[in-house]
């Protein structure tokens, strides 16, 4: 088997990601009720009680919201950074001692025969951050929940062979909708959601000779729609050179249906 994944959930009502070797089945946040989270794993052919652990991204509750449900029912070990097990707190319920672990941020471990690369993301949560998975020279790249794109997150995730990357909403949608000024401001701040213009460029600059496919992840249901998305991205891409649709295929992701499971070819 080589490298496998599937994006479970993935919008601002809930978020959750799995990815698997021949020796490790990890899910990346559970950010929906456990058994929303165990119809999510049916309906992709997976089961639950076969993960081996859970990494945590930040402790928003569209990303935890099931943690501590799915950890206690199938013993988990869970991974997060120090600030985040801080804020999540009491919000996951109580877990024993052995099923907490530190992974910090900007850290590479090695879980069996896959290893995992965290970097931090300017996002207004205690201290957010996502991952790259690395197996027999295949790269997977999470990048959601960020406010910008910096330089460093580029250097870190560019030419992987497959990217999970934030379009978060379209600006005049946004700017023009219902929300009050105040949710606008974060939303469109640097500590908020990278919108499908910026999605674009960011993936403009770090597309390399690997890279096969991208789902456009955790759009926003009321700023947003997966056509407009999709299209904006696939535009700027298409009139930057890269040849979308033919060597690089952009694929939606969606709240409440999983993607099939991948094979990272």
């Amino acid at each position: 088997m080589s490298l496998r994944f599937s994006v479970l959930a993935s919008g601002s009502s809930g978020n959750a990601f799995y990815i698997e070797t021949e020796k490790e089945r990890i899910l990346v946040d559970a950010g929906l009720s456990g058994k929303e989270l165990e119809r999510l794993f049916s309906e992709a052919q997976l089961d639950a009680k076969n993960i081996s652990k859970i990494l945590v991204t930040h402790e928003h509750s569209d990303h935890i919201k099931g943690l501590g449900i799915l950890a206690r029912k199938y013993k988990l070990p869970i991974y997060a950074n120090e600030k985040t097990w801080k804020a999540m707190g009491t919000s996951i319920g109580k877990l024993e001692l052995d099923q907490k672990f530190t992974f910090n941020m900007d850290e590479v471990k090695t879980f069996n025969d896959l290893d995992v690369q965290s970097f931090g993301v300017s996002h207004d949560a205690a201290e957010p951050m996502f991952y790259t998975f690395h197996h027999e020279g295949k790269k997977v790249a999470l990048v959601t929940d960020l406010g910008y794109v910096s330089e460093r997150i580029k250097k870190t995730v560019e030419n992987a062979d497959a990217y999970i990357f934030e379009s978060n909403h379209d600006v005049s949608m946004l700017r023009m909708g219902r929300y009050p000024w105040s949710v606008k401001r974060r939303i469109l701040g640097d500590s908020g959601h990278v919108s499908n213009e910026d999605c674009a460029i960011a993936l403009g600059e770090i597309i390399g000779n690997q890279t096969k496919r991208i789902y456009l992840a955790h759009l926003s249901k009321d700023n947003n729609m997966k056509d407009l998305a999709r299209m904006s991205v696939a535009n700027y891409l298409n009139e930057s050179g890269f040849a979308i649709g033919e060597k690089v295929e952009l694929h939606d992701t969606d709240p409440h249906a999983p993607t099939p499971l991948y094979e990272v070819g």
